[in-house]
C-alpha cells in the first residue's frame, strides 16, 4: 500500500452551502465520519461533479 501525500488543488469546484434544516436527498454522499461528527450542519458545503450533477457529496466545514 502506498502512503498518502498532500496535494494542492488549483481547479475550481462547484459547491454550495448547506442550509440549516435542509433535508438532503440520497444523491448527496455523506461519509460515516462526517455523520458521526454531526454533519450535515451549518458551515458544511455540498460539492458536485461539474460533469455529472447527480454526483454530489458533503464537504465538512473544517475542510472547506
Amino acid at each position: 500500500m502506498t502512503e498518502f501525500k498532500q496535494y494542492r488543488r488549483k481547479s475550481i469546484s462547484e459547491m454550495r452551502p448547506y442550509i440549516d434544516g435542509e433535508i438532503l436527498d440520497d444523491k448527496v454522499s455523506i461519509s460515516q465520519a462526517d455523520k458521526d461528527n454531526g454533519s450535515p450542519k451549518v458551515g458544511d458545503m455540498i460539492a458536485r461533479n461539474p460533469k455529472n450533477h447527480e454526483d454530489q457529496w458533503l464537504v465538512a466545514k473544517q475542510y472547506f
